[in-house]
């Protein structure tokens, strides 16, 4: 248990260092902040985040996907389709209330109550692990029901108020946050084990793509009835002294406290009722899955505290005063230095680049994927930053993104194509619900935009990039694997060519006739 934890207080360490040396480089060069309310506030706060990133990984890893295993096994063994759909679309709404992204960005959307944005979102993904269930259970082709989807948001979008349109695009990458990924993949492959064939491992994945296009859908809906109104939620505390934040602190952890509790409850609750009905653990295993609740339950406290108390005030205050002291051109290129570094940093784009490399056989390199997603996120965080400036509508950039991933989904292989539109959910990581956010609703206030059509759809394009930045590898790989299956195919046809005409030029030799017997 040491040795785990020490690695995930290693993965969270690289997670949230380069964005700390950043703000540290910007606070000493073009954005000076104020020093206690500042510096030393996000300095504490990204402390106390790579200790509840360490605790939540863990305690998730021991914990929250081994109940989600145990369920999806559970729920297939009943052979009640009826049920299974009912336990799977309940499932996705318990999971999905306890999501510390969706808790950070319902709380930053002035006008419209949180729980309205949380129960919406979570009946959308609901319905989604619903529909990933009943799409393993028939083996329905995942890109034709993402093309669907994507084209009834398309359309969505055109009814749906402006001030919405980039909120209900953002519901879907920040659903997909550190808690629903490993929960959905988990019972993904407790769902498909119970087939056992071999197409069994490729339908696993896919799960994470349906879960952030459905709420974006059940969102747009909710937008042609509610509207925000007035500014962000976002405020910069006034601190003087190292005990101020300690206050600060203080004051705020019983409630977050208590609205961890709230959110893990359901999925516990649920977990009792699979215990006692079906499951039956063993009481060593149920020890396990009790610790691993209680450390992600500790670190979901210390994510949430953090990221409102000290990185959002951060990256609050950081692109307001950059934009400032400074231009729009400046503020586009440290978008594209922090979008290139924060998920360079991300433990979950780790996973991706091994998968992929074991996936393709070597064909693309771990190396190459990582900068590759690199380069695609800061050109997303640039994009975020050219929308603060300008105002342009998502549309412009989410419609032809979509279409080019779409497209070269019917030129690579399909397990390519799963993980492409999964992979969405990698890059917009807790540091692009918190920190990215806040900082291009810091800008944009300063500019004189409305955050909710200019600065909102930031983590939106985080998703983006990467689904078309592995569409492309997949292409590349397509394109490999055709000119390796020619360059064997080829050598094996002039090969028996060439034996044939050996052959032939004995055969001809034997029959010919001797020189002496030949008749003149």
């Amino acid at each position: 248990m040491t040795e785990l934890l020490l690695e995930k207080l290693k993965e969270a360490t690289f997670s949230i260092v380069p964005i700390v040396i950043l703000v540290m480089i910007l606070n000493f060069t073009l954005a000076p902040m104020p020093l206690w309310g500042g510096v030393v506030l996000f300095l504490v706060s990204a402390f106390l985040m790579i200790l509840g990133i360490s605790l939540f990984n863990l305690g998730v890893d021991i914990s929250l996907i081994p109940i989600g295993e145990y369920v999806g096994s559970a729920i297939v063994k009943s052979r009640n389709l009826l049920l299974i759909i009912i336990m799977t679309f309940i499932l996705g709404i318990f999971v999905t209330v306890a999501e510390p992204d969706l808790i950070i960005l319902a709380g930053q959307i002035s006008g419209v109550p949180d729980s309205i944005i949380i129960i919406t979102v979570s009946i959308g993904v609901g319905l989604a692990v619903a529909g990933a269930f009943l799409r393993i259970l028939f083996q329905l082709p995942l890109s034709y029901i993402l093309i669907a989807c994507y084209l009834i948001a398309f359309i969505l979008s055109g009814f749906t108020g402006n001030e919405f349109l980039s909120i209900a695009w953002e519901s879907g990458a920040v659903t997909t946050g550190p808690i629903l990924v490993p929960f959905v993949m988990a019972l993904g492959l407790g769902l498909t084990s119970i087939r056992g064939d071999k197409t069994s491992e490729e339908d696993s994945f896919g799960l994470v793509a349906l879960t952030l296009i459905g709420p974006i859908i059940v969102v747009l809906i909710l937008g042609m009835f509610f509207k925000p109104s007035g500014g962000s939620a976002m405020s910069v505390p006034g601190l003087e002294s190292f005990s101020d934040i300690v206050s600060l602190y203080s004051s705020n952890f019983t409630a977050y406290f208590v609205q961890v509790a709230i959110a893990l409850f359901p999925i516990i609750f649920l977990f009792a009722i699979f215990q006692v009905w079906r499951l039956r653990l063993k009481t060593r295993t149920l020890l396990k899955i009790g610790v691993g609740t209680i450390y992600t339950y500790l670190g979901l406290v210390l994510f949430l505290a953090s990221a409102n108390i000290g990185f959002m005030p951060a990256g609050y205050q950081l692109g307001s005063i950059l934009i400032e002291n400074t231009n729009s051109l400046t503020l586009i290129l440290v978008g594209l230095a922090i979008g290139f570094f924060v998920v360079a940093a991300e433990p979950a784009v780790f996973v991706l680049k091994r998968q992929v490399e074991e996936v393709t056989e070597g064909v693309i390199s771990a190396k190459a994927m990582g900068m590759g997603l690199s380069v695609g996120v800061a050109v997303s965080v640039g994009l975020a930053m050219l929308r603060v400036v300008t105002g342009l509508s998502i549309l412009y950039f989410i419609i032809p993104g979509y279409m080019i991933a779409h497209i070269l989904s019917f030129y690579i292989p399909p397990l390519f194509n799963s993980i492409a539109f999964d992979s969405g959910a990698v890059a917009s990581g807790p540091l692009a619900a918190t920190f990215m956010l806040s900082f291009a609703i810091g800008a944009s206030e300063a500019i004189g935009g409305s955050v909710y059509t200019d600065a909102f759809g930031i983590v939106a394009l985080v998703a983006l990039m990467p689904v078309i930045t592995l569409s492309l590898f997949g292409l590349i790989f397509a394109i490999k694997s055709r000119i390796a299956e020619r360059e064997v195919v080829i050598p094996a046809v002039e090969d028996t060519i060439i034996d044939l005409d050996d052959s032939s030029d004995q055969a001809v030799e034997d029959n010919k006739p001797d020189e002496i017997s030949r008749p003149y």
